[in-house]
């Protein structure tokens, strides 16, 4: 395999600066030290939780959460649908009977 092409499969998977070719192809364990080093440097458990702000740490998370807004901007949209609906009828039909 060319090692371009092991880079292109691997590159998802295994950071490209501690992850080489020579080091993945080498068919041996010891040359993983530095892959194993920096995979047992990273966090374990899970993520902290981060304050989100904005609308949705105001509205959706929390102990004030209520889908409020969501219906609003449902209800707006019909609203307005609706209203644009109603006077393109009505000028369609402006002088002549249903």
């Amino acid at each position: 395999m060319q090692p371009s092409l092991i880079r292109r499969q691997l590159g998802g998977l295994v950071p490209p600066k501690v992850a080489t070719p020579s080091l993945l192809s080498s068919g041996t364990g010891a040359g993983l030290g530095p892959l194993v080093n920096f995979y047992s440097k990273l966090p374990k458990g899970p993520a902290p939780s981060s304050a989100s702000g904005g609308i949705k740490g105001r509205w959706f998370n929390g102990k004030n959460a209520s889908a409020a807004p969501l219906l609003f901007t449902i209800f707006g949209i019909f609203g307005i649908g609706y209203t644009i609906d109603y006077q393109m009828h009505l000028k369609h039909h402006k002088n002549h009977a249903h």
